[in-house]
């Protein structure tokens, strides 16, 4: 129990952080958007890379270091991107406002009637496809180099020193992170009161672009 814990606690620590995923998961439960996708997605990839670096993963991509350079680049550029179109959303809004009361959340067009008694999530443009989105959040994880070196390399070099009981540190991990998406993908739709203003959505996606360039500068001078 004691190593169990110590993974939890370990795990938590390492992605209870700001961070370009954080982020983008805490976006999308606002949204109530593809919310169950997104944080299983999540869920998995850290369950995938805690899994890999207990097993020696983490040997193996530290003999190969151009692994997470080429990771370091191509999330920079990603970032850089991801971060602009939330500056230009922030700068350009398109209406986009939530309708808060009880109910599933549904699209609908700016101006039109929410349906009665439901979540209504009104903007201009039409409810975002699943696989964008899906894309989106995988690249946000795997082409970030601190996964590498927080859940391969961190998790997988101190699970080595807990012997036999390694795996259950990697237990402990794994349901950190499943705690803590799974929070943070529902616990956002209770700020959806807060955003009920289109001037609200234009502050969020100026915080989402601050973060995400901040993000991208710091992987570019390393």
């Amino acid at each position: 129990m004691t190593t169990f814990l110590a993974g939890l606690g370990l795990g938590l620590s390492l992605i209870v952080a700001i961070g370009a995923q954080n982020v983008f998961v805490l976006r999308q439960g606002i949204r109530r958007e593809h919310v169950a996708l997104v944080v299983t997605i999540c869920i998995l990839s850290d369950a995938v890379l805690i899994l890999a670096g207990v097993a020696g993963l983490g040997l193996l991509v530290s003999a190969a270091p151009w692994v997470v350079e080429a990771a370091r680049w191509a999330g920079a550029a990603f970032l850089l991107v991801y971060g602009a179109l939330a500056a230009r959303r922030a700068l350009r809004p398109s209406g986009e406002v939530l309708d808060a009361a009880a109910g599933d959340a549904s699209p609908v067009p700016n101006g039109a009637a929410a349906p009665s008694g439901g979540v209504a999530l009104a903007t201009a443009a039409t409810r975002t496809a699943a696989l964008p989105v899906a894309l989106t959040c995988l690249a946000l994880t795997w082409l970030n180099p601190h996964v590498y070196l927080d859940t391969v390399f961190l998790i997988g070099s101190i699970a080595s020193t807990h012997g036999d009981g390694r795996w259950l540190f990697a237990a402990g991990a794994v349901l950190g992170s499943i705690l803590w998406f799974t929070a943070l993908g529902v616990g956002a739709r209770v700020l959806g009161r807060v955003l009920n203003t289109p001037r609200a959505w234009r502050i969020l996606d100026a915080i989402v672009a601050v973060v995400m360039l901040a993000i991208a500068i710091s992987l570019v001078l390393g």
